[in-house]
């Protein structure tokens, strides 16, 4: 195979990853990664560095339209990157002293844990509207339409919000996922924001949490323009696709597709790493 075969194979896989993680607010990232190890045999430090890179793309490509479509909230996805950056730095830091098979584990683990909990957990369609002391004193709330109207929500349980915001954060920065999943779990379910609201305000913070790791990969050598172009290029054209699609999607269709992509993932990850060949 060619570079030129090499390279038009991964812009139509990173383009599949790109439509899903606009679609479920995972970021493309959670697809890649297991696509460039799995089936490139690709470094799992190089993978996730490339990752990082299109993790960025897919947030600056379905964010803004999802801004201007009116479901994104801003104040809230800002207020929860203080809690992912410093994550992201931390999990940056962890990826040279854990060991390769043992990332591809947790990994693994973690995705099989995101889709149990998504899938079987309870999700709101509606948000609620009892506030807080500190969602008011932050005024973390919104609205987004919905059946021709727009829905007013309020953000519940701030303090654990934030606090699985800093480990998806660290899982953003160890594992080069974006940490989509654990981000709209934490917002869908420990926060009760709307399931919409949560992927799309997900894809707007990745960016940034993917930002303040993928520095220190590429300090440490772990980006390769060669691999890095095309996997952004065609998450970007993904993530494009997707955002248009998300509008006027099913809510429940979205969960399913979440719960099983990552499943399969997941399992593919941990066999892999626990046999060696990752």
């Amino acid at each position: 195979m060619n570079t030129t075969e090499f390279s038009g194979l991964l812009f139509l896989g990173s383009l599949l990853a790109g439509l899903l993680g606009a679609l479920t607010g995972l970021g493309g990232g959670v697809v890649i990664v297991p696509l460039l190890t799995l089936v490139f045999g690709v470094d799992i430090r190089y993978a996730i560095g490339a990752s990082l890179v299109s993790v960025i793309a897919t947030s600056s490509g379905a964010a803004a339209a999802y801004v201007r479509e009116g479901f994104s909230n801003i104040r809230i996805g800002m207020f929860l990157e203080i809690a992912t950056t410093l994550g992201a730095v931390f999990g940056a830091y962890l990826t040279t002293r854990v060991p390769t098979a043992a990332i591809g584990v947790i990994f693994g683990l973690v995705l099989l844990y995101s889709a149990i909990a998504s899938y079987k957990g309870k999700h709101t369609q509606e948000g609620s509207l009892e506030t807080s002391k500190l969602a008011g004193l932050l005024r973390l709330r919104g609205s987004y339409p919905h059946d021709g109207r727009d829905e007013e929500y309020v953000a519940q349980r701030v303090p654990a919000g934030f606090g699985l915001m800093f480990t998806a954060g660290t899982l953003s920065g160890l594992l080069g996922i974006g940490s989509g999943a654990v981000k709209v779990l934490a917002m869908d379910q420990a926060m009760g924001l709307p399931f919409k609201v949560s992927t799309t305000t997900s894809n707007f913070m990745i960016g940034v949490t993917a930002a303040a790791s993928a520095g220190i990969y590429l300090s440490r050598g772990y980006i390769s323009p060669e691999l890095a172009m095309p996997v952004m290029l065609g998450v970007l054209a993904g993530s494009l696709t997707g955002a248009k699609i998300l509008v006027h999607a099913n809510v429940k269709t979205l969960r399913t597709v979440f719960a099983l992509v990552i499943v399969v993932m997941g399992i593919e990850m941990i066999i892999n790493s626990l046999t060696g060949r990752i």
